[in-house]
């Protein structure tokens, strides 16, 4: 299974399901920027208790390893679980959506778009260099800068600077976010 087969599996299970979510991390980058290779997928998902026996069944399968009491369990910090496709070793990690403004923010944000026939929830450009470089902050990687980069450098002239620089305050990014946007912070080379 390639990852572009992954995604449209989950993203088959996700709407049938009807469940809420939002695709992001780097296939999300992907969808802005500059692509890159990834082994994993991200989604933010939005589920009450309730939900969860049914998004586990839409992922029950020979080919998934699923752990319906580790969803339940993403109800505390870190907020994540995944599900790994146990064929190709390629793996969806789930966040749950939080009660943090940002996230809420992003999530009533994303966009509805088709993918090779599959409906799909998609986190906004803006959102995803905010998230990516949030996260750089506590798990410093040069992939991140380069996804930023590579987002600014496709979507120049299409983002929302204002936007990008209120939320930047809020995260402690705002420097971050001006070495993006002036094209400091520089792309992967494809």
């Amino acid at each position: 299974m390639t990852e572009r087969n992954l995604l449209l599996d989950c993203l088959r299970r996700l709407n049938n399901a009807r469940v809420d979510y939002m695709l992001t991390g780097s296939m999300a980058c992907n969808a802005w920027g500059i692509p890159r290779t990834t082994h994993d997928l991200d989604f933010v998902v939005r589920l009450t208790p309730i939900q969860i026996p049914t998004f586990v069944a839409a992922f029950a399968s020979p080919d998934y390893r699923t752990d319906e009491a580790s969803v339940h369990a993403a109800s505390e910090p870190p907020h994540r679980f995944h599900f790994v496709h146990l064929p190709s070793a390629l793996k969806a990690d789930f966040w749950r959506l939080r009660p943090v403004p940002f996230e809420r923010e992003m999530f009533s944000r994303r966009l509805q778009d088709n993918w090779f026939g599959e409906t799909l929830w998609l986190a906004t450009a803006e959102d995803v260099i905010l998230h990516k470089l949030y996260w750089n902050r506590t798990t410093r990687s040069h992939r991140q800068l380069g996804d930023v980069a590579g987002v600014v450098k496709v979507q120049r002239g299409h983002l929302d600077r204002s936007y990008l620089r209120r939320w930047a305050g809020e995260l402690g990014v705002s420097k971050q976010v001006e070495a993006a946007l002036s094209g400091t912070t520089k792309s992967k080379r494809t």
